[in-house]
């Protein structure tokens, strides 16, 4: 077994060899993070994809980031180190029914979260993030609008717009199945460190948190804070970021089961294979890719 020290030797020669940039997720293991030039939230990465002048994208993510790096960049090749890394959520939306929700809701206008498939953004009006979600509904003059595809973030917004919500059923298990119990133990525990939650948490959790916050949110309000002990509630990745930039502060995750096992699937080993053979491939149908495009230019118009 090759070592790490080895493995990322041989990663950043090839790297450079191939004029690669190398893109990991917040969620990623330290030791993608670490080899990574950029690490951020899945949109933050596909704008920089676009700006950087490297040929190739790897993207440490999974297969809806690297959809989306490849819409906003289609005169690169986007590489996703491990193709089965999918997402959920991504999944709980098909084209059929939003299609269907569109017909029956003729009036309204469809935002979509950027955790998304690219078929279901080309069907789209409008993409959101976590962060502006608010903001790209509110900004909307239709009063009704159809929140795809995570229901704890539909819900989440509608506590924050006078427009009707028309909520989806889809969600993410990393942040779907804490428990009330899980908080309360944790805070009880920990009384004088601040929680911080992602939105896709369900309600129970957000009513219980100090702050709500995207991952970018969830960085910016860990160096912010003067508290030295923070309580965070999404993804067990984000961890090893928060502790790097803040190594004078002390961070427990909500919950141990808060883990993302697609995201585990990329590692060292899959990223310098992946840099060998420069596959697998993430490539967007261009009519898809378009109308893609669309929804989320519409977005950063805002």
């Amino acid at each position: 077994m090759e070592r790490i020290s080895d493995l990322k030797e041989e990663i950043t020669l090839l790297k450079k060899k191939a004029n690669a940039v190398i893109l990991a997720h917040n969620y990623q293991t330290g030791a993608i993070q670490d080899i990574a030039d950029f690490v951020g939230d899945s949109l933050e990465l596909s704008r920089i994809a676009s700006g950087v002048s490297a040929d190739i994208i790897i993207f440490c993510g999974v297969y809806f980031m690297a959809e989306t790096a490849a819409i906003l960049s289609p005169e690169k090749k986007v590489i996703l180190p491990e193709i089965s890394a999918g997402c959920p959520l991504a999944d709980m939306i098909t084209v059929g029914e939003l299609r269907s929700k569109k017909q029956k809701y003729p009036g309204a206008k469809v935002v979509c979260y950027v955790n998304s498939p690219a078929v279901i953004k080309a069907e789209s009006d409008i993409c959101c993030t976590s962060a502006n979600a608010v903001e790209v509904v509110n900004s909307l003059k239709e009063e009704e609008v159809i929140f795809i595809p995570d229901r704890n973030l539909a819900h989440y917004v509608s506590k924050h717009t006078d427009k009707k919500i028309i909520p989806p059923n889809g969600y993410c298990p990393v942040h779907n199945d804490i428990s009330k119990e899980d908080v309360k133990i944790m805070k009880e525990k920990h009384p004088d460190a601040p929680l911080v939650v992602h939105p896709e948490c369900p309600d129970y959790v957000v009513e219980l948190a100090d702050k709500v916050a995207s991952t970018g949110g969830i960085i910016r309000f860990s160096k912010e804070t003067r508290a030295k002990k923070i309580i965070v509630g999404t993804e067990e990745g984000i961890i090893y970021r928060l502790k790097k930039e803040n190594p004078d502060k002390d961070f427990l995750l909500l919950s141990r089961e808060m883990v993302c096992r697609d995201m585990k699937k990329i590692t060292l080993t899959k990223v310098l294979k992946a840099l060998k053979e420069l596959k697998p491939v993430v490539a967007v149908n261009e009519n898809i890719r378009i109308g893609a495009l669309k929804a989320i230019e519409k977005m950063f118009e805002i």
